[in-house]
């Protein structure tokens, strides 16, 4: 064989490599996805008990409580933050619900993002409260 073949080649398997490894990223978010779309014990789903607690929860927020929702869930890319907001929303309005508050307070917002976080990203969640200095020693013993 030439170069010419062989390069060409070389380029075909590098793209095939490139494109499955494209693929199997893609294919394991969507198998995330799926997974949160499957019913639970209960007949309902984590996406259906997130916009339960969220429009259970709407008329307890205030525009205060909506603005730092946003403070919250600024880290997050912005691919991402619609959907981060919606999960931490539906934690915080559990918590407002269930503790019978009139209104979400600062502090149902702050127990809401720590509960709504996943543990791997606890450090970054401790570096963001602590560089906004959002006091979150009452709720220090949920991220053990």
């Amino acid at each position: 064989m030439n170069s010419a073949t062989d390069g060409f080649m070389y380029f075909i398997i590098f793209w095939a490599v490139v494109l499955l490894g494209f693929m199997s990223i893609g294919g394991y978010f969507m198998f995330r996805k799926f997974l949160k779309v499957l019913p639970k014990r209960d007949g309902k789903s984590k996406l259906d008990w997130q916009n339960y607690w969220v429009e259970r929860s709407r008329p307890l927020w205030t525009d205060e409580s909506k603005k730092f929702l946003d403070v919250l869930a600024s880290p997050v890319p912005q691919a991402f933050r619609d959907i981060a907001k919606h999960s931490i929303a539906a934690k915080i309005g559990q918590l407002a619900v269930e503790s019978g508050s009139s209104e979400v307070t600062r502090e149902h917002c702050i127990e809401g993002y720590i509960l709504a976080t996943p543990r791997r990203d606890y450090r970054s969640l401790t570096n963001f409260l602590e560089k906004n200095n959002i006091d979150y020693t009452p709720y220090k013993h949920l991220l053990s």
